[in-house]
């Protein structure tokens, strides 16, 4: 059977079990390299899901030339205001 697929939400919770095991808890070193390894599995597993999100935050928008490219979401302008 294959593993079940993570959601960004479900692999930033156990990063966050696994953070604080280590900096609470008595672990082994064996069990330490373990959690570290998972750590940065899921690790990996956040940055491809957070990248994924930026990608599709970006917003489809027509040039003067009738031509269309893609934007960030939010642009601002030097003044820190939001360009329309």
């Amino acid at each position: 059977m294959a593993k079940k697929k993570k959601t960004y939400e479900e692999a930033a919770l156990r990063l966050e079990e696994i953070v604080d095991k280590l900096e609470n808890s008595d672990v082994s070193l064996e069990e330490a390299i373990g959690l570290y390894k998972e750590g940065m599995e899921l690790t990996l597993i956040c940055r491809e899901k957070l990248d994924c999100a930026q990608k599709e935050v970006m917003e489809l928008k027509k040039n003067f030339d009738g031509s269309f490219s893609l934007k960030p979401f939010n642009t601002y302008n030097e003044n820190g205001e939001g360009e329309e």
